[in-house]
């Protein structure tokens, strides 16, 4: 039996002979490997950007609004009706088991001022257990106590959006900054949390206690009234349990019968943004999926030049056969063809795969990431695609009678 070396150096030199068509075949393997690359690397890009955002939100979040109601036949939207208060906030976190933190939020917009440099940005009244409740930590000075919100004091912590706004490079612990025309000191910075998956900035807020918002900037029209209660379940296992364990709550705290509508909403934030990233990955394998298309379209352009070869070739396969070439042996070469045909498709597609998926990512800051996986299946299918669509065209010359194929002109 003739070694597999010496196969492969036929097999390779008869593609050589054949240049300009060995080329034109790999064509379709090249566009399909490189198609299937670059919708992965894509795909895990806009994965792994909606990933840090969830992170970026906070893990395990639920987020209680206020509900709607009806006012002479008009039904008002949700977070028209003013029916959460700070008491259910302290009872979600005292008798919710499956809850670990809950920060009461009463929020507007306002303008901060600092010296001569102003900015509009969102203003968040709010208790120390939001740092908590959303993940996020300070890069300097210190979080608001319960004595600030005891005493209503006037300080606050600016987000990173606001400091490079207000402040440039100084730093800004200490400082008075106005909102409203009221003097805050700045206590703490936040850290940096970027962009939600609405695209709005996390860091270009400012934290104050939640009752100087309610008693010096906002104001109420219900006592104790809040805008947004979040809260945080103790694991994602307990999150559905901590849903059912708020609804139930505040069902019995607000008096609404069996047969009345909730007026609060509950929405599970956590499983929301989930969905997304697996919508997203959903996507990406359909895309995936689309573009190896053209694996197969290249697979069967593969088989057909096999085919061609083997007809161009019948007498120089008749006098292997008369020569003692086994019938394997001819199965062997022609296989070895069709898949380094496949295999250099393969390569080359990677190459230029994994380059405009850079390319992508750094000019038009498309997010995208070529991952090891990725490669090696792309690479891998490529391969099979040889072996499968060069089996045909291998098991035909195998056939060929040696005498019929010594007569061929």
């Amino acid at each position: 039996m003739i070694s597999i070396a010496s196969t492969l150096k036929i097999a390779l030199r008869a593609l050589w002979v054949n240049k300009m068509r060995s080329a034109l075949t790999m064509l379709g393997i090249i566009i399909g490997v490189s198609a299937v690359i670059i919708m992965l690397a894509i795909g895990t890009g806009v994965s792994r950007k909606i990933s840090s955002q969830i992170s970026s939100i906070g893990s395990n979040l639920i987020i209680v609004v206020p509900g709607s109601f009806t006012q002479g036949g008009v039904r008002l939207g949700g977070g028209s009706q003013s029916s959460l208060t700070t008491a259910d906030a302290d009872a979600i976190l005292r008798e919710c088991s499956a809850v670990s933190a809950v920060a009461p939020m009463h929020n507007g917009s306002a303008q901060v001022v600092y010296g001569n440099q102003n900015w509009a940005t969102s203003i968040q009244g709010t208790t120390p257990g939001i740092l908590e409740v959303k993940d996020c930590g300070l890069t300097a000075g210190r979080n608001m106590s319960d004595q600030d919100i005891r005493n209503a004091t006037k300080v606050c912590l600016l987000g990173q959006t606001v400091v490079d706004n207000l402040f440039g490079s100084m730093d800004p612990i200490g400082q008075i900054v106005r909102i409203k025309k009221i003097p805050f000191t700045v206590i703490g910075v936040l850290e940096s949390k970027g962009q939600s998956l609405g695209g709005q900035d996390q860091d270009d807020t400012v934290l104050i206690p939640l009752t100087t918002a309610q008693k010096k900037i906002f104001g109420t029209t219900v006592p104790g009234m809040v805008r947004t209660i979040m809260v945080k379940a103790r694991s994602t296992e307990d999150l559905s349990v901590a849903e059912r364990q708020v609804t139930d709550l505040l069902r019995q705290r607000h008096r609404i019968g069996p047969t009345k509508e909730d007026d609060f909403t509950v929405r599970n934030l956590t499983q929301m943004l989930q969905m997304a990233e697996q919508t997203t990955n959903t996507l990406t394998m359909l895309l995936a999926a689309i573009a190896s298309v053209s694996l197969l379209v290249g697979g069967i352009g593969i088989m057909n030049i096999m085919l061609v070869s083997v007809t161009e070739r019948t007498r120089e396969i008749g006098i292997r056969m008369a020569v003692g070439a086994k019938t394997w042996d001819i199965r062997i070469q022609f296989i070895i063809e069709a898949l380094t045909l496949s295999m250099i498709g393969g390569i080359t597609g990677i190459i230029i795969g994994s380059s405009v998926s850079i390319f992508l990512s750094t000019v038009f800051e498309i997010p995208s990431a070529v991952s090891l996986l990725s490669v090696l299946l792309s690479f891998s299918f490529s391969g099979l695609v040889g072996i499968f669509f060069g089996f045909y065209p291998a098991y035909k010359a195998s056939l060929l009678n040696p005498i019929d194929a010594l007569r061929f002109e």
